[in-house]
């Protein structure tokens, strides 16, 4: 039975579990190393109108279903990293798994123009040590009988989110060096990427003419706006803590999953935000196809949440 989950300002235990996750994982390795991090503190943000929630699918056992990513395909399936049991899966509308494609350490799902699923692999705070180079994108047909894996770009730091521009590039966020620009061929646009420098990043999203990624570790935790043609002339769209992954979403705006257990909207124009719903941490949100007012949310619980817009 679905359960129904009304926007909380106030979430009990929020901070909990942050250290769990991939990304979270990150913020917990480079503490343990002696290497100052911050405290990443804000002040909660104003609630939007109100949202619900509804849960569209669970995990068989909590955490270590963790949820990093997802995405849909072409034919309206949602696709979901199971990022601890080195795996994706296919959702039918029911919530029903009719698939499942091995992937290691699997980060963002991504639909390309030539209707493939694009998967990051290596997305493991493992690969953040220097010199190791073991993370990148593997490709499938998402509606062949057996999916088969094939390796698309190789050689990163840690990827872990992923988006096309309307050109058919990959942007590819690479917690270690910053956003990687690949193209239609697979090959990297180096001269592109060396202006996108930016330790830290993690999620990413691609709307008109803009890139947008959050940096999860940070001081304070950014959302960056990285002009594509003009990558050097980057701005701070919004601070927030934890910001994992992000989605250009209804009436324009950004949202953003955090760790720290919100979904947060952010206005591009005024800088403002509003907190959407408050659950367990949040790794990842896309739009559902179809759905004006829909999102999909995946959890660090391993819940995948259907999140109705107020």
């Amino acid at each position: 039975m679905p359960d129904t989950r009304p926007n909380n300002p106030h979430p009990r235990n929020r901070f909990r579990y942050r250290g769990v996750a991939s990304s979270c994982a990150a913020f917990v390795a480079l503490t343990a190393a002696g290497v100052a991090v911050p405290s990443a503190a804000h002040a909660e943000p104003a609630s939007c109108s109100p949202a619900t929630a509804t849960t569209f699918a669970g995990p068989d056992i909590p955490f270590v279903d963790w949820a990093e990513n997802l995405g849909y395909d072409a034919q309206g399936n949602l696709w979901v990293s199971r990022l601890y049991r080195n795996v994706v899966q296919r959702y039918d509308s029911a919530g029903r798994i009719t698939a499942t494609v091995p992937v290691t350490s699997p980060g963002a799902i991504r639909l390309g123009p030539d209707h493939l699923l694009y998967v990051v692999y290596g997305d493991t705070t493992m690969n953040m040590l220097p010199g190791t180079h073991n993370s990148g994108v593997v490709r499938f047909d998402p509606a062949a009988a057996a999916p088969v894996p094939e390796v698309f770009v190789n050689g990163l730091g840690m990827a872990n989110g992923a988006a096309f521009d309307a050109a058919g590039n990959l942007y590819i966020a690479d917690t270690t060096s910053g956003v990687v620009r690949v193209r239609t061929d697979g090959t990297i646009d180096t001269d592109w990427t060396a202006q996108a420098k930016t330790f830290g990043v993690n999620g990413i999203a691609v709307e008109g003419d803009s890139v947008y990624t959050t940096v999860y570790l940070s001081p304070q935790g950014r959302i960056l706006r990285i002009p594509i043609d003009a990558p050097t002339r980057r701005s701070t769209v919004a601070a927030m803590a934890l910001a994992d992954d992000l989605t250009a979403g209804p009436g324009g705006f950004l949202y953003v999953a955090t760790t720290a257990g919100a979904l947060i909207r952010v206005d591009r124009d005024s800088h403002s935000t509003c907190t959407v719903l408050t659950d367990s941490p949040m790794a990842a949100v896309v739009p559902v196809p179809g759905a004006d007012d829909d999102l999909m949310v995946a959890t660090g619980r391993g819940d995948v949440l259907r999140v109705h817009l107020g």
